[in-house]
């Protein structure tokens, strides 16, 4: 499949208020390129399973993680364009200290 042809999902994080990250319907392999809707380019930084979130852009450590228009994370760490954003980098807003 040529990444211009990647299905770009916006439902499941899409660009609201806050760090833009997204996801992709299909997993995305490490180097691999890809288009995010409106024709910015990214290069998935290690492989991201389908559905899970990337990050459209630098986030900065202990930024809002933005689901469904809702905060349901900070981030642990600078998390740079293309990397998966997940539990590794990521923390629970709910269960924060």
């Amino acid at each position: 499949m040529l990444p211009s042809e990647k299905e770009w999902d916006r439902t499941a994080g899409g660009v609201h208020d806050g760090p833009p990250t997204g996801s992709w319907l299909n997993a995305l392999s490490a180097g691999e390129a890809a288009v995010v809707h409106g024709g910015e380019g990214l290069t998935a930084l290690s492989d991201i399973p389908a559905s899970h979130k990337i990050a459209l852009a630098d986030i900065a450590a202990g930024a809002e993680i933005i689901k469904y228009g809702e905060t349901v994370a900070l981030s642990t760490r600078d998390i740079k364009k293309g990397e998966w954003v997940h539990t590794h980098n990521l923390e629970s807003k709910r269960w924060k200290r």
